[in-house]
């Protein structure tokens, strides 16, 4: 007999929690989650059990993205108050705020946690260097809309965006020009690379989609019987799990896209789903305000989850 599955809920925010980030597993085997909320408090919690950590305090605005770096030392997130700001998340401290000219939806470290991207209701891609804060960051422009997701690929080389214009673009960091465009039939909910950096999930409309970024190939697409607004494919690429307008997680099979289960747990729209970096578990964030942790495998024994065996 199945274990239905079971949910950690995660509470301390008063509005839609809507983006999620998890750091990689630090040097003492942990890891932590960053949630970005409407209610203007990002707070950092314990990756595997979902406790509270801190809140970071100064946004005046709706929080649209948040970010750890690799070993989390370091977070940023993106708010309604036309800034994007760097915290110390050790001390809980703000180590500088940068200003913008729109909203900021969506900001990410590079994978050598040296650079920084933002992305805004400016159209524009702004790159950071977090070694020299006061220069003037790179300014990427082209899209033709608001700029939801934007992410570094290649070892950094590149970026890549996805935009309510209905596309996602690859961008040449050297001369800041456009090297690759895929046009939607709808506006790109979410993009995740997978933790390897190969493969591309795009959540759109009512499909979920994956790419080869080798050569910017796709290699599978599945429909979801309801409109997709975030998507995430488990580490070791065996699953995947999406949720959006009608409140259900939905976990497939990669490979084949068989479904494996269907399910609610929250009251509202999911916003956002993200896996652990070691795959025992997946997050979601929702419209009624709160995240909740799943357990990948159910009935193992994993942080908070305790069975009789």
């Amino acid at each position: 007999m199945s274990l239905k599955p079971h949910f950690l809920t995660c509470t301390g925010h008063t509005r839609p929690v809507v983006f999620l980030n998890f750091s990689g597993i630090t040097n003492d085997g942990k890891y932590y989650l960053i949630s970005a909320c409407k209610d203007g408090k990002p707070m950092l919690r314990q990756g595997e059990t979902g406790d509270w950590i801190g809140t970071f305090e100064g946004h005046k605005g709706a929080v649209w993205g948040a970010a750890l770096n690799s070993n989390a030392s370091r977070a940023v997130t993106g708010a309604a108050d036309f800034t994007a700001k760097l915290w110390d998340s050790v001390r809980g401290t703000e180590i500088a705020s940068l200003a913008h000219r729109h909203i900021v939806k969506s900001v990410s470290f590079s994978s050598d946690d040296t650079k920084l991207v933002t992305a805004s209701n400016e159209k524009l891609l702004r790159v950071y260097d977090l070694n020299q804060l006061t220069s003037e960051p790179i300014n990427i422009a082209g899209h033709t809309a608001s700029i939801r997701q934007a992410l570094f690929l290649n070892n950094d080389k590149w970026l890549i965006s996805a935009s309510e214009d209905k596309s996602i673009r690859i961008w040449d960091l050297k001369n800041s020009k456009e090297i690759y465009r895929i046009e939607f039939p709808n506006v790109p909910n979410d993009i995740e690379l997978s933790w390897d950096r190969n493969l591309l999930t795009v959540a759109s409309g009512s499909t979920v989609t994956f790419y080869e970024l080798t050569a910017f190939t796709k290699i599978k697409e599945y429909t979801i019987p309801t409109q997709v607004y975030t998507a995430t494919l488990s580490p070791n690429q065996d699953v995947f799990v999406c949720g959006g307008q009608d409140f259900t997680m939905y976990k497939y099979k990669f490979d084949s896209g068989t479904e494996i289960d269907s399910f609610k747990g929250h009251f509202g729209p999911l916003h956002c789903i993200r896996f652990s970096p070691d795959g025992e578990l997946y997050s979601s964030a929702s419209e009624d305000g709160t995240i909740r942790l799943w357990q990948t495998v159910v009935g193992k024994n994993y942080g908070l989850w305790k069975y009789e065996q």
